[in-house]
């Protein structure tokens, strides 16, 4: 599995060869430098790790300095692990969008929109507990009764209920590369894909 860093600059659309309109998400992929080769022999397994994203020095640990130093480049926002790379990299390499190709299929990773606490009908998509009449005036977006009473006392594990929605690790598999735009380090892929604009991606390809 190979694969590149990047970043969601947004959405647009663009029209394919027979007119159809076709919506894409346009995603600035690198150029990425190759921080860390980990082997089998010193960590267990074998992987390639990649960093994206240029960042002041004073963003930066002391530690994450030294290691980025190491092969050679600045301070970066973004670092992560592609085990099964295709081809063997060098400490300091730079991998641009030049590992894909027009029309292949892609998985992305990225954290989806935090929505803070929300309610079941957000959440959820309940329908509520019924019509406003019939003396209920606060129980229209209500998640209504739960089943715990004298047994099992309790709520079961798992139940749908308010609470914390989004800011989750998403990925999404099978996405088509419609046009890459090398100059620009630009990949348009069909959909779209987690998070906000300029949210860190991680694109993978299986080989």
């Amino acid at each position: 599995m190979s694969g590149i860093l990047g970043k969601k600059v947004g959405m647009t659309s663009i029209y394919d060869g027979n007119g159809k309109n076709i919506p894409v998400t346009v995603i600035e992929a690198g150029p990425c430098v190759v921080s860390q080769i980990r082997s089998k022999e010193v960590d267990g397994y074998d992987a390639v790790q990649l960093c994206f994203g240029d960042i002041k020095e004073k963003h930066s640990t002391q530690a994450m300095k030294g290691h980025f130093a190491k092969a050679g480049t600045t301070p970066k926002a973004h670092v992560a692990e592609f085990t099964r790379f295709e081809h063997r990299k060098q400490l300091g390499e730079v991998i641009t969008v030049d590992v894909f190709i027009e029309g292949e299929y892609i998985d992305v990773v990225g954290i989806s929109k935090g929505k803070g606490f929300q309610g079941v009908v957000k959440r959820h998509g309940f329908a509520g507990v019924g019509q406003a009449t019939h003396g209920q005036h606060n129980r229209l977006r209500a998640p209504g009764s739960i089943g715990a009473s004298s047994y099992p006392s309790r709520v079961f594990k798992g139940m749908r209920m308010a609470g914390r929605m989004g800011n989750d690790r998403v990925k999404l598999i099978n996405l088509q590369i419609v046009k890459i735009i090398p100059e620009k380090n630009l990949i348009l892929v069909k959909g779209a894909v987690p998070g906000p604009k300029n949210g860190y991606l991680k694109i993978e390809r299986w080989n």
